[in-house]
This record gives structure tokens, C-alpha cells and sequence, in this order.
């Protein structure tokens, strides 16, 4: 039993498949992905962006390949990146081939999109013969003209039957190597789709909230959607669809899973929205050290409190805490504990160089545990 089981998240069972040396699914990482939006031909732009994302915590990155010319392109990118690279193909099945053939870890296809059953077969061998595994992304956006027809409008039923029938087609070839998204625009479609398709396959799903607008919004129909349903312990891997840059997608993607308690990764920051009784610029504060704090991570928290009236509470759960105080003085809370004071000038800097130091602090205690044991 947990010592606090309202904070418990019992993750739905499901089998697990590699993307290159990523492991999604079973008892897994749930991991973070995003996607470039760079001319995937234009290799240069499109590693330096991929750069970026890893940066930032990515474990997966997704790449358009709509023609020759990405494809061609893909072996130089796929050899630059330190992440497994999924080529994105929607009916053209030789870019399929050629992306396996590149060095693709997963194809993200519609096996029903890509033709006849000759093209289907030629696919699902260049998966196999290259270890690719192959994502199934149903969009209620784009699904197929019989199932609107049979539905009258995009449902849960019909994605879900729509994921169903391309999973057919894969099973029927012998190919088990698969994940499954139904993504959405409309947060309550989407997560009605995921739970049905959860209950009706063992693989392991892709969650998203598909084109779910600019960074304010996108975030927060994002963490609404995919949030639920991990907090329903349904999902192995996310994308969040923002408006935004693609280290952006990933930045919120690890703060859904640090807000569950899934995975953490860098400073987890509590911080008060700011009144008068602030005694520091909390909202300028709060900005200034999330951009600084970027190359953190170690996963720690820190808590920036404007004023003592929650300030020391908040501090007694987080490693690294401050509170306003008057003049401009203000205390500083090591482990939970009041330890020192801090003067305004100096106090970004200050908590800058305490969270840098705990980090070394727990990374170096991290490594002197296996070394204790050999």
C-alpha cells in the first residue's frame, strides 16, 4: 500500500515494442515526443531543430517525408540524431520503403491508406527486414469516407473502428511491432476514443490531442486530454500539438508527466500567482528562473513564495525554497528547512548556484550507489 494512495496511477497492461533503442509500452518510461517542422530535405535545419529537442528531454522525434528528396535525406539525419527518428508517411508507399531503408526506427502509416495489398505486403517487409516498428495514427480529421458514412460525423466508435482495421491488416501479415493513436482536435472525442481502444487491444498507445492550437491554449487542452487519460493510467507515449516551437511541445509534454508524479525530469517549480503581499517580483522571478534553469536534469524541486503566509509550508516539501520577506530580505529553505537569508540583488544568482549545486549534490549520490553495491 502507498503511504499516499490518492496519488496512485495504475497503468494499464500492455505489451511492449522498441523504437530503435526506445523502449514504449509495458513497464516502460511513458515517453515525450514532438515533431520537426523543418523541410525534412533540408537536413542541416532539420538536425539542428532535432538538436534542440533533445535539448530539451526528447526521447522521440517524428519527421515529415512527403517526397524523394526527404527521404534521401533521411540516412544523414538519422545518423546525426541521438534519439530514434520516425518518418511520417501518409500515401505514398515507396517513401515508406525508402525510410526503412534510411534508417527509420518506426514508420507512422495508415496501413488501409497505403493501397493495394501488394504495396501493404512491400511495407510491412521493409518494416521487418529493417526492425521498424510502425505507429497506426487515426486523425478524426481524415477518417475514411465509409466509416463517416456509417457514424454521420467523427465518434469514438469510429476512430476506434478505423484503428481496428488498419491493426487487422498488420496482424494479418504477421507484423505485432505496432502502436495506436486516435487523436482529436475535440478534447472529450479524443479521450472517449482512447478509453474504448484501450479496453479493446494490448498495444501500446500513442496519446495526443491533435491540432490542439497555440502555446497557451494547445497546452491546456493537452493537459486536460492527455493528463486524464494517463491519469486513468492509459497511454506509453505523448506528443503534445502546439503551435509552437518543437522543444516547446516537449517542455510541456515533461511538465504533464512531473504535475502526474510519472517522470520527472528538471526543476519542478511551485510558485504563488503573486499578490500585494508579495515581497519580490514573483511572476518576473518565476520567468527569469525557469529560462536559467533550462540545463537542469536532475529532477528537484524549488518553491518561490512571495510572501510567509504559505511560503514556509511549501518550502517543507520542496529541496530548495524561498519566501519573501520585508526590506527586501527575504529567507532562503534548504531540504524543508530555514537556513539562510538573501538580499533582492543577489537572489536570482543565489538560487541559481543552490539549484546547480543540488543537482551535483543528488547526481553524485546517485552514482555512489551503484558503486557501493559492486
Amino acid at each position: 500500500m502507498s503511504v499516499r494512495p490518492w496519488r496512485d496511477i495504475v497503468r494499464r497492461p500492455s505489451r511492449q515494442i522498441m523504437v530503435g533503442n526506445v523502449a514504449v509500452g509495458g513497464d516502460a518510461p511513458v515517453t515525450v515526443q514532438t515533431m520537426t517542422n523543418t523541410p525534412t530535405s533540408d537536413a542541416k535545419a532539420t538536425i539542428d531543430q532535432i538538436r534542440r529537442c533533445e535539448e530539451a528531454g526528447v526521447d522521440i522525434i517524428r519527421v515529415s517525408c512527403p517526397d524523394v528528396e526527404s527521404t534521401a535525406a533521411l540516412k544523414q539525419i538519422v545518423r546525426a540524431a541521438r534519439v530514434p527518428i520516425v518518418a511520417d508517411i501518409h500515401f505514398h508507399y515507396k517513401r515508406a520503403l525508402e525510410a526503412a531503408d534510411a534508417g527509420a526506427a518506426c514508420l507512422r502509416i495508415n496501413p488501409g491508406n497505403i493501397g493495394s495489398e501488394e504495396r501493404v505486403r512491400e511495407v510491412i517487409a521493409a518494416a521487418k527486414a529493417n526492425g521498424c516498428a510502425i505507429r497506426i495514427g487515426v486523425n478524426a480529421g481524415s477518417l475514411e469516407k465509409d466509416l463517416l458514412e456509417k457514424y454521420g460525423e467523427p465518434c469514438p466508435e469510429a476512430l476506434v473502428e478505423s484503428a481496428l482495421d488498419h491493426i487487422k491488416i498488420l496482424q494479418d501479415h504477421d507484423f505485432h511491432e505496432y502502436k495506436v493513436a486516435v487523436k482529436a482536435s475535440d478534447v472529450f472525442l479524443a479521450v472517449a476514443a482512447y478509453q474504448q481502444l484501450a479496453e479493446a487491444v494490448d498495444c501500446p498507445l500513442h496519446l495526443g490531442i491533435t491540432e490542439a492550437g497555440g502555446f497557451v491554449g494547445g497546452t491546456v487542452k493537452s493537459a486536460i486530454g492527455i493528463g486524464s487519460l494517463l491519469w486513468f493510467g492509459i497511454g506509453d507515449t505523448i506528443r503534445v500539438s502546439l503551435s509552437a516551437e518543437p522543444e516547446e511541445e516537449v517542455r510541456v509534454g515533461y511538465e504533464i508527466l512531473k504535475a502526474l508524479g510519472i517522470r520527472n525530469r528538471g526543476v519542478r517549480v511551485v510558485s504563488c500567482p503573486s499578490c500585494a503581499r508579495q515581497g519580490f517580483d514573483v511572476i518576473r522571478t518565476v520567468q527569469t528562473l525557469e529560462e536559467r534553469l533550462q540545463h537542469i536534469r536532475t529532477p528537484m524541486s524549488l518553491s518561490v513564495l512571495g510572501c510567509v503566509v504559505n511560503g514556509p509550508g511549501e518550502a517543507r516539501e520542496t529541496d530548495i525554497g524561498i519566501t519573501g520577506g520585508g526590506n527586501g530580505k527575504h529567507m532562503v529553505y534548504l531540504s524543508g528547512v530555514t537556513d539562510h537569508h538573501v538580499q533582492d540583488a543577489d537572489m536570482i544568482d543565489h538560487i541559481v548556484r543552490l539549484v546547480e549545486a543540488k543537482a551535483a549534490e543528488i547526481e553524485a549520490a546517485s552514482q555512489a550507489i551503484p558503486a557501493a553495491a559492486e
